[in-house]
């Protein structure tokens, strides 16, 4: 699968969208995260899973919910990367897979 595309007309990426880095794989989810910045919308998917689920008891709880949603969220990344991925390409991966969770969730 393709990612998203944010180009001019002659194909470029736009200018004001940097390339998310250089070497694939150099950068750790939550950096990721951070940089698309979509750290506040994958925290309203993880409390809803968390209230969709009964709460939480215990901080192991919190660690046995989120744990599987960030490894989800990281196969998806790997499978949407692609060389020269700009950040703006990159959020939206991250936002349509949380929306499409949020969706499923509701």
């Amino acid at each position: 699968m393709q990612p998203p595309t944010d180009v001019n007309d002659d194909g470029k990426a736009l200018a004001n969208d940097k390339c998310l880095v250089s070497e694939p794989g150099t950068m750790t989810l939550e950096a990721i995260v951070d940089v698309t910045g979509e750290f506040e919308h994958l925290n309203e998917f993880v409390m809803l899973h968390i209230k969709k689920g009964g709460g939480l008891n215990c901080i192991d709880d919190y660690f046995t919910t989120v744990t599987p949603i960030l490894d989800l969220l990281e196969v998806e990344i790997r499978v949407r990367n692609a060389p020269g991925i700009t950040i703006k390409q990159m959020k939206l991966v991250i936002q349509d897979w949380i929306d499409n969770e949020i969706a499923e969730l509701k």
